[in-house]
């Protein structure tokens, strides 16, 4: 590669460890994912049936080092020709951010690049870009364990968040009805394969809020799904978990497809971008496509892979500020708590 490429080509190496994932990537241009490793921490945290915020952090401390030698050598890129170091600031767990910032800002000063603190859901809603161009305007529904949102997208890196869940996050809610339904940490895969499986569907309501709202609610759900768990427990009655899941699964996917349509009308919106964890969800997949066909509105949804937390998303968000020199001083701070809104590019 010679000198002239490489300064027409920027090389971000992104971290991203903002719950239990572990992960270092190297991409091009903001657009070509050279690697994207990652270690999971599922198998420590089932155990406990959910992430326990300290031991992601000596996990995540534990595997950091390696797993950024591995991402370079793998890449192909010498760390002299890096373009700058991307890193998750938040929002996420404070003490698994702090691992990652403090990595990358070693990396950064070691090899004196430059610094870009990046917004975790500006990741995930990014993740698209690294299978096609994104059109604005454009609609964003963000589906994870964390978060559930509906994001305006009027231009690239401006964000307006126009709904939000009310309680419980999606995937949150999905993993306390997996609970109830006997099911292992993580429950969500679960409930969607069960829901799948299912002959019978078990009636569930649907939460709307008010008629012109973009906000959602699980949490009525989820108690209802707990209640109708307990009552059979209490009759002492056989439960079809099956038919509760799949009542719950609809429940959940009807509301999140008919608001994100809506959203993307109102707001004249040219495509449809399905994010986060919960968009490797099969149900909500197939119910957004079957619609969107029939309403002609452009949908795009990551591949698996780029769907669940990983630092390539965080390399193709960071980007936008490469592009615009905007980099973060080394003392930024992790921020738990960090708004989309305020990320938004200038």
């Amino acid at each position: 590669m010679t000198q002239s490429s490489l300064q027409n080509t920027s090389y971000i190496l992104a971290v991203e460890t903002s719950c239990d994932e572990t992960s270092v990537s190297v991409i091009k241009n903001g657009r070509e994912v050279l690697v994207n490793l990652i270690a999971s921490q599922i198998e420590t945290h089932k155990a406990f049936g959910g992430v326990v915020p300290e031991v992601a952090s000596r996990k995540h401390v534990e595997v950091i080092t390696l797993i950024m030698e591995q991402a370079i050598e793998a890449s192909g890129i010498q760390p002299k020709n890096l373009s700058a170091i991307a890193v998750t600031q938040g929002p996420g767990l404070v003490g698994a951010l702090l691992v990652g910032i403090v990595a990358a800002k070693t990396l950064a000063m070691a090899l004196d690049k430059p610094l870009i603190g990046t917004h975790h859901i500006a990741g995930h809603i990014y993740a698209n870009r690294l299978v096609e161009e994104i059109e604005y305007p454009a609609m964003a529904l963000v589906v994870s364990g964390g978060h559930t949102e509906l994001t305006h997208i009027p231009s690239e890196g401006k964000f307006e968040v126009i709904g939000r869940t009310r309680d419980d996050a999606v995937g949150e809610a999905y993993d306390k009805v997996a609970r109830a339904l006997g099911c292992p940490y993580p429950g969500g895969p679960h409930v969607d394969r069960m829901a799948h499986e299912a002959k019978t569907v078990t009636p569930l309501p649907r939460v709307w809020l008010e008629p012109d709202s973009y906000d959602f609610s699980f949490s009525g759900l989820k108690s209802a799904v707990l209640n109708i768990v307990n009552q059979a427990s209490m009759k002492g009655e056989t439960l079809d978990r099956s038919s509760v899941a799949r009542g719950f699964q609809e429940s959940v996917v009807e509301v999140l497809v008919e608001k994100a349509v809506r959203a993307v009308r109102a707001y004249g919106s040219k495509q449809l971008l399905l994010s986060g964890g919960v968009a490797a969800n099969k149900g909500l997949r197939k119910a957004l496509e079957e619609r969107c066909a029939k309403e002609n509105i452009k949908l795009l949804i990551p591949p698996m892979e780029y769907c669940t937390d990983n630092a390539a998303m965080i390399g193709a968000a960071a980007y936008l500020k490469w592009e615009r020199g905007m980099f973060s001083d080394l003392k930024m701070q992790a921020e738990p708590g960090l708004s989309l809104e305020n990320w938004s590019v200038e």
